[in-house]
């Protein structure tokens, strides 16, 4: 069974609640019920956290074992350089995923600290950015299995 880790930055606890016409209505835990029940081959961890060194923490603990981990570092993405060391310093791959099209809205999100170190990004896609990560990492394994 393959092992991916989600995990969410700050303020992404609220979503449901937080600015729904740029985030949605359905909170997260509602929408990861869904996302497992579609991929019942996937071992679908979640983490979330609003501390910039628990997220470090939660990256070096899965970093060396997980087929994958989809982050959404959140207004972090735009500022934490340790965010994008410790990204480095892992060996599982990690998908970079926005909910919003952070390209069309104000200029500071325009720039990602983590991009660089990440296998891709996925933007602007609502909650479904998470599952095409997901398939992301589904479709990789098949065609290294075609090699």
């Amino acid at each position: 069974m393959k092992k991916i880790q989600i995990i969410n930055g700050p303020n992404l606890n609220l979503l449901g609640k937080r600015e729904p016409a740029v985030y949605g209505s359905a909170t997260f835990e509602s929408y990861l019920e869904k996302l497992r029940k579609a991929y019942p081959d996937c071992e679908i961890s979640y983490y979330q956290s609003n501390i910039e060194g628990e997220l470090i923490n939660k990256i070096h603990e899965v970093g060396f074992n997980y087929a994958g981990i989809i982050l959404n570092a959140g207004a972090y993405t735009h500022t934490s350089i340790a965010l994008h060391d410790a990204i480095k310093s892992v060996e599982t791959p990690v998908i970079e995923v926005h909910i919003s099209n952070v390209h069309a809205r104000e200029s500071f999100r325009h720039h990602s600290m983590l991009s660089a170190a990440c296998k891709g990004v996925i933007v602007g896609f609502g909650m479904d950015s998470y599952r095409l990560a997901l398939e992301a990492f589904i479709a990789s394994d098949k065609l290294d299995n075609l090699a």
